[in-house]
């Protein structure tokens, strides 16, 4: 849902809401069916509740401004995961290059290749909608 000529408004969207939710959000990107944001949250606040936050309140800009048709909403789940301060330079690349780097493997099969070499343990039927 997240076509190339309004993905700009969509992460305008997740920074306010960031912002209003106290959160730095310092880059977001991806493609048509997920997004990748760097995010400094308050040390008082949840991954939970980051998630919803920012979820709830950047659909709600979305749908009010309605830049897609139809009715926007987020998937139920998310993937967090801590990053280093010196690593924040190789995610900001990461992040900003999202659609070349899809050219060679999609979202799904990075992600599965991501949690295998951490040896996150995961159930795959439960990873896609």
């Amino acid at each position: 849902m997240i076509r190339p000529e309004i993905e700009e408004r969509v992460w305008a969207f997740i920074a306010e809401t960031g912002k209003r939710h106290g959160m730095n959000v310092i880059k977001t990107g991806g493609t048509e069916n997920h997004v990748h944001a760097l995010i400094d949250i308050p040390k008082t606040m949840s991954v939970s509740e980051t998630m919803k936050g920012l979820k709830g309140g950047s659909s709600n800009g979305i749908n009010k401004a309605e830049i897609i048709n139809g009715h926007f909403g987020w998937q139920d789940g998310y993937g967090a995961f801590t990053v280093r301060a010196s690593s924040a330079g190789d995610v900001l690349d990461y992040i900003t290059n999202q659609r070349e780097h899809h050219r060679t493997m999609t979202f799904e099969e990075e992600y599965v290749k991501f949690l295998k070499r951490h040896e996150v343990e995961f159930d795959e039927k439960y990873l896609w909608d």
